[in-house]
């Protein structure tokens, strides 16, 4: 066991579940499930708006600016308003994007729900983050990885059941469904949802952006954690099929075997880091990673590269939810302003990464990307030690007692 869960400074843990633990994991469900249900609806979106590969690259590109833009906004409300409210006015605006976006007449209506849509994924995003970190301070237990694991099965059902109920009730009913199913859950969670409000004093303090390194660095490690996920997000299928011969019917199996593991990692992420520390557990993870990337980088067919993705998703899978878990722990940082950063760093990895390397292998080729990528877990180790943050050893001795690099 961890050295903090004996002694006699041990912390009492609060059961396994309690119902602000029920609430933020049914919130991360929506937030996946939205996901998830968007990306069956970008054909629909491109055949009824008649756009080509250019118009339909850039409306997309409107879901990520909105993350970038609102997702520093919504750290600067948490910081003033609570992690709670921002929570349910988020939730609630998000709720009906999809049926908007089924309404949009024209591509300039499109690209203001695009830009909301992702806006209000990435700001609720933020939000559901620092509630979590709030849940895991009055249990004394981690559980933002599971919170992570229910956002990775929301975004599963989402994308799994879009096109079947496109293809059988229409695109509107399939909007209507899902924003109906985002409100009963709010309506569940709605009362259970841990209350967090600022000291009046700090509500009244000037927003800024944190002067210190610190959560920057943690930034830096949310990103090089995040930029080889959205690398197999995006470029494994076409790896797969069109360097190492898969089929069109194999070579969807690299992200989904990626997928698989992570959403079953995270569900097992929390009580790693009880047992061996926020630091050890990191640590762990970007060995594995590591060496799944590598495997799938210098595979000579397309079984072993995707069994590389698989345990590169295991590795992968809690390494930006201890980043986060930390981020919300800073000393002297309100939790909503250190998560902004570290959120918006981490995010913006997934959003710059594919064109990046979409860019590099015109040159290099997905096999060199992939084998390189993994040197980005070297600084992730580098900077390991600020992962302290996220144990818990009491209200506050987990932010004394640990020791940056």
């Amino acid at each position: 066991m961890h050295q903090y869960d004996t002694g006699p400074e041990a912390v009492i843990r609060h059961p396994y579940m309690s119902k602000h633990r029920l609430a933020i994991s049914l919130v991360f469900l929506m937030n996946g499930f939205v996901t998830g249900s968007w990306a069956p609806r970008i054909p629909e979106l491109k055949d009824r708006l008649s756009l080509d590969e250019g118009a339909l690259g850039l409306l997309i590109l409107g879901f990520g600016l909105g993350s970038l833009v609102l997702m520093p906004i919504a750290g600067g409300l948490i910081a003033r308003l609570g992690s709670a409210r921002v929570v349910k006015t988020t939730a609630v605006l998000l709720s009906p994007m999809l049926l908007a976006l089924s309404l949009a007449p024209n591509i300039w209506s499109a690209a203001i729900g695009i830009f909301f849509l992702g806006g209000f994924i990435g700001s609720m995003d933020v939000a559901m983050n620092a509630n979590v970190v709030e849940v895991e301070k009055s249990m004394r237990r981690a559980i933002i990885s599971s919170c992570h694991g229910y956002w990775s099965l929301g975004g599963l059902i989402g994308a799994g059941t879009g096109g079947v109920l496109m293809d059988r009730v229409g695109v509107l009913l399939h909007a209507i469904t899902v924003t109906t199913v985002c409100l009963l859950i709010l309506m569940i969670a709605w009362r259970l949802i841990i209350a967090d409000k600022p000291q009046p004093t700090t509500a009244r303090e000037k927003l800024r952006l944190p002067a210190t390194l610190l959560p920057w660095l943690i930034g830096v490690m949310a990103l090089f954690s995040t930029i080889p996920e959205g690398a197999v997000l995006d470029w494994a299928a076409l790896y797969l099929r069109g360097e190492l011969g898969a089929s069109i019917e194999l070579s969807g199996f690299g992200f989904a075997a990626f997928s698989a593991a992570m959403a079953m990692m995270r569900f097992a992420g929390d009580q790693l880091r009880d047992m061996f520390g926020a630091r050890n557990t990191l640590c762990f993870c970007c060995l594995t990673a590591f060496g799944g990337l590598a495997t799938a980088g210098l595979a000579p067919d397309a079984m072993l590269a995707i069994l590389g993705f698989a345990i590169a998703g295991v590795g992968i899978s809690n390494m930006a939810p201890i980043a986060f878990s930390a981020a919300g722990n800073l000393p002297g940082l309100r939790p909503g302003i250190g998560l902004a950063v570290v959120t918006t760093m981490g995010y913006s990895g997934m959003l710059v990464a594919p064109a990046l390397i979409g860019f590099i292998v015109e040159y290099s080729g997905f096999a060199v990307v992939f084998t390189c990528i993994p040197l980005l877990f070297i600084v992730v180790l580098v900077l390991s030690h600020n992962a302290n943050y996220a144990d818990y050893r009491g209200d506050d001795c987990n932010r004394a007692n640990a020791q940056p690099v």
